[in-house]
C-alpha cells in the first residue's frame, strides 16, 4: 500500500507549479504542521533535495515526498485539487482524521 495516492487532477495542478517554478525542483514536499484550532494542517512546498528519512511516491514522472514526521498522520490518505467559483487548492481524503475544525483549515488526528 501506498502512503499517499494522488488524483490525475492534483498531477496535474503538481506539474503546473513544478513547470512555473523558476529553479528546478526535486518534486512537492507535503508535511504536517500544529496549527488551527483542531492542531494540525497540511503543508506544501518545493522540494529542492531528498533528506535520507522521506518518504517518496513517484507519480508518473513526478516525486511527491512526505516528510518522515507527517507519514504517521498522512498514511491511506488521497490527495486530489479542487476547483470552485471562489477558491481552489489541494485536498486530502485523510482516514485517520478524527476531526476537522469548523473553518476546514486544520484536522486531529
Amino acid at each position: 500500500m501506498q502512503a499517499l495516492t494522488v488524483t490525475e487532477r492534483a498531477l496535474r495542478q503538481i506539474k503546473v507549479l513544478l513547470e512555473s517554478r523558476a529553479k528546478p525542483s526535486v518534486g512537492i514536499r507535503i508535511g504536517v504542521r500544529t496549527r488551527g484550532c483542531s492542531g494540525h494542517a497540511y503543508t506544501l512546498e518545493f522540494a529542492d533535495q531528498l533528506n535520507p528519512l522521506d518518504e517518496v511516491v513517484d507519480v508518473e514522472d513526478v516525486k511527491v515526498i512526505i516528510d518522515p514526521k507527517a507519514i504517521l498522520f498522512l498514511v491511506g490518505s488521497e490527495m486530489d485539487f479542487l476547483e470552485e467559483n471562489f477558491q481552489s487548492g489541494f485536498t486530502f481524503k485523510n482516514p485517520n482524521e478524527k476531526g476537522r475544525c469548523g473553518c476546514g483549515e486544520s484536522f486531529h488526528v
